[in-house]
């Protein structure tokens, strides 16, 4: 019987029907396993994953692919979204195994879950014939398949934690620059980004990047962030009609996306954006912020103030069918009758040419050339194209809004959720606009009343008024970081006790002083064939460089040694390491904390709310800010504030300035 009906996931639900006897993943299923002295078929995806979509239709809903799965296996469907935990082991498994690694993701196991073959996607004659191979030497020498999972569990073990010889007691600076230097020589100067395909946007790469160009004064380096910026702006990648980005082109341009959109990607690309446009006032940055909460707001904010996850790449074509990109792409034909007149110049700004041309005389709107130049080519104003271009994409959104939609992922993930309340908390300080700190609050209050249990943990999922799954580390360290964010706009030191709330649980139950690391999961939670400690940077940042960077700045407000400590302890174990620095970037941000170059700044004001609007609308990378209106026992303010008196506190490697009155004086100090 397939069990997935029961589920509230979207993606298992998308798997209820198949006539394969899929079940989910828990102890009876793992039970059943053993009990029976089956091999363990591991199938993962999200419910976004084209690719995903498209083995299902050519194996699992087939009847003879699940006879031969539900004759001699126990077959286990799994939301990669909903138990990262089991996604990163398995992950790990392949990637040593085949060299590579994606989604779907295909693992089959021993009984007690320790795999023993694996891949992604595979074709239905492929498919069966492994499996009958498998099932095959199982039944005549197990005793090899044992041997060989006994092996690659210790490779999965060996590669579970950084190890380092390190003695430094400080991080050395000069790594840092060195490996920019390096990185600089895999830059697309043409298009930005890496000079490879697939693109991902790696949003955590170019936060580093125009931090350090900003500290360091790189303009070279800097004009590289903005060029990659822009070209991700101009569209394709970028939905220029509605808002939100794609989750990465299968181009060198940004230009074809694989269509899915996902949260956490708008979420880090909103904070991105918002930082880049503190520092350039560039108006398609304001564009790109606006544009995609808006999207955000209408497409997952809930009623209770949650987000949902993902829209699907797919999406129905005319014909009805499941298509990838249907909803976005255009035929010249369609754009002519919409935009008649207008379509001529509407062609030149979005190229419907051949440097816009998809497959299927399907075009994918991208800019590649600002709009000054192409008004300039045209003997109109910027400001007249700029008016057309606007009503050009509201046309275009009514008439795609006719269209079917791709499918929704109304689960609310926890970590998630946070990194998109981080992006308005960021838009907020950007453009000062209050209904993005409104819907910043309203999400916070989502999260601390749903997933925040009264035992002390995080849950990690949220469906039908329900949290299923306890919390892992990317839940603790996103929320705490939003958190943090939501002070430094607030002032509101509830946030940060919140923080500092669940920086102590997570230091009594995801710690582990041995390794100097967070585990992932909870020791409260039932362990895996392998403990994962994530400290790569991907297109999320690694729980552990997120959690470091937290408790540095919480080590500053709460006069907190032990934080302190610990936060540096993983980064002097992970920056010698470093070879990829494009997989460590969050650590190399966390790096540019001890360059000598950070400051701490105290506000202490009855307008230190306005103050700190000023500061946050500014584009200083290089500060822990903290303020009070009042009288306060937070340790880095406590005993500073003094009635009718604005007072501003400059402090560097815990030595502090006299106080300051001089706001203008303070600003002027800070950009130097």
């Amino acid at each position: 019987m397939n069990e997935l009906q029961f589920e509230t996931s979207p993606y298992l639900l998308q798997h209820a029907s198949n006539p394969v006897h899929w079940k989910a993943w828990n102890t009876n299923s793992l039970s059943e396993a053993k009990d029976k002295n089956k091999l363990i078929i591991v199938s993962i995806g999200y419910s976004a994953c084209h690719w995903c979509h498209v083995m299902e239709h050519e194996s699992f809903e087939d009847n003879a692919v699940a006879s031969v799965m539900n004759d001699h296996f126990i077959n286990i469907k799994v939301d990669r979204e909903e138990r990262p935990d089991v996604d990163a082991v398995y992950m790990k498994a392949v990637q040593i195994m085949t060299g590579r690694g994606g989604w779907p993701l295909n693992v089959v196991t021993l009984p007690d879950g320790r795999p023993v073959w694996g891949g992604t996607y595979f074709r239905k004659e492929e498919w069966i014939q492994t499996l009958d191979q498998l099932q095959e030497m199982y039944q005549v020498t197990p005793e090899k398949m044992i041997e060989y999972a006994e092996k690659l569990h210790e490779g999965i073990q060996s590669i579970e934690i950084v190890q380092s010889d390190s003695k430094e007691d400080s991080v050395n600076q000069k790594q840092v620059e060195s490996l920019v230097e390096k990185w600089k020589k895999s830059f697309d100067w043409e298009f930005g980004g890496m000079a490879r395909a697939p693109k991902f946007m790696m949003p955590n790469n170019y936060q580093f990047l125009m931090r350090f160009a900003h500290q360091k004064k790189d303009s070279e380096l800097l004009d590289f962030v903005n060029l990659t910026l822009t070209k991700m702006a101009y569209g394709g990648l970028f939905d220029t009609i509605d808002g939100g980005f794609s989750r990465y082109s299968v181009d060198m341009k940004w230009h074809v996306p694989h269509f899915e959109k996902m949260l956490y990607d708008n979420g880090q690309l909103v904070s991105l954006y918002s930082d880049a446009y503190k520092l350039t006032k560039k108006p398609l940055y304001k564009e790109v912020i606006e544009k995609t909460l808006r999207f955000v707001e209408k497409e997952w904010l809930t009623a209770e103030g949650g987000f949902y996850s993902a829209l699907d790449a797919d999406s129905l074509n005319e014909k009805n069918h499941l298509e990838e990109g249907a909803f976005y792409v255009w035929k010249i034909a369609q754009l002519k009758t919409i935009l008649k007149d207008d379509f001529d110049l509407f062609s030149q700004v979005f190229n419907c040419n051949s440097f816009g041309l998809w497959e299927d005389e399907n075009y994918v709107l991208i800019q590649n050339q600002p709009l000054e130049k192409i008004a300039e080519q045209n003997n109109i104003s910027a400001i007249e194209l700029q008016t057309k271009k606007k009503n050009w994409e509201y046309l275009l959104y009514i008439e795609r809004e006719k269209r079917s939609k791709p499918r929704l992922d109304d689960k609310c993930l926890t970590s998630w959720n946070a990194i998109m309340l981080k992006g308005y908390i960021d838009a907020y300080k950007a453009l000062k606009d209050e209904k993005y700190l409104n819907i910043a609050l309203k999400n916070a209050a989502f999260i601390s009343k749903n997933l925040w249990s009264t035992e002390g943990n995080l849950n990690h999922n949220y469906k039908n008024g329900k949290s299923t799954i306890n919390g892992y580390l990317e839940d603790y360290c996103f929320v705490i970081a939003a958190f943090i964010g939501l002070y430094e706009v607030t002032l509101d030191e509830k946030w940060l006790n919140d923080a500092k709330q669940l920086t102590d649980y997570s230091l009594e139950h995801f710690y582990d002083e041995k390794k100097s690391f967070f585990a992932f999961t909870s020791n409260l939670d039932v362990a895996l064939i392998s403990t994962h400690y994530e400290t790569e940077d991907n297109v999320i940042p690694a729980s552990n460089s997120v959690m470091a960077k937290n408790m540095y700045q919480l080590s500053i407000y709460f006069n907190n040694s032990y934080y302190e400590k610990i936060s540096e302890q993983m980064l002097h174990l992970v920056i010698p390491g470093i070879d990829y620095p494009s997989a460590f970037s969050n650590w190399l941000d966390l790096g540019l904390n001890y360059s000598g170059e950070n400051r701490e700044l105290a506000i202490c004001s009855a307008e230190a709310k306005t103050y700190c609007q000023e500061i946050n609308g500014l584009y200083i990378p290089n500060i822990v800010l903290a303020g009070t209106q009042k009288t306060s026992t937070l340790p880095f303010l406590k005993d500073r504030y003094t009635n009718e008196k604005n007072l501003f506190y400059i402090c560097q490697n815990k030595t502090c300035q006299m106080p300051l009155s001089d706001f203008q004086q303070i600003i002027n100090d800070l950009k130097t």
